[in-house]
């Protein structure tokens, strides 16, 4: 018959992982809300660092790069091309292993063209993104996010249009 001791250590064992759960399902959407954040100064490197690993990589159709700083000037790069973008993530899969986890999500993004009078054009794009976390003395920090294209459709900007997507 196991102790109340045993019991304790099991359910202290049970919280923590579902805290680690709840940690990288939220750090996952800070990323997503982090590619939508337009305040006309571009992406901010120190909110950037609050993701990810100094070392991160980053697999995107539009791009591959390392590091934090590489990142925001992608990003710096892709937000010039569109008026907004809007990330959608939902059926968040997290699998743990020790101070290691693999995130996997649905993605659909819409990113709304720059344009005149009249009716603004779009193009959209679904897919998956895979993200590996590490634990770190300031808490999860994403090390690698690769986006995967399932489905595109609407209007392409022309510098996209020999893009594998």
């Amino acid at each position: 018959m196991p102790s109340s001791h045993d019991d304790i250590a099991e359910l202290r064992d049970q919280i923590r992982v579902l805290r680690d759960r709840a940690e990288l399902r939220e750090l996952f959407d800070r990323y997503v809300t982090a590619l939508d954040t337009f305040d006309g100064t571009g992406p901010d490197e120190a909110g950037f660092r609050a993701l990810f690993t100094e070392d991160a990589t980053f697999a995107f159709p539009i791009g591959v790069c390392t590091g934090v700083e590489a990142f925001a000037a992608l990003q710096r790069e892709a937000r010039d091309r569109w008026a907004r973008t809007h990330h959608v993530s939902a059926n968040h899969r997290v699998t743990l292993d020790g101070d290691r986890a693999l995130v996997r999500a649905q993605q659909v993004t819409t990113h709304v063209h720059h344009g005149g009078p009249g009716p603004v054009s779009h193009f959209d794009v679904g897919g998956h993104t895979e993200a590996r976390a590490v634990r770190t003395p300031d808490g999860w920090r994403l090390s690698h996010v690769s986006f995967r294209v399932v489905w595109d459709s609407g209007v392409r900007l022309p510098e996209l249009a020999g893009v594998r997507l």
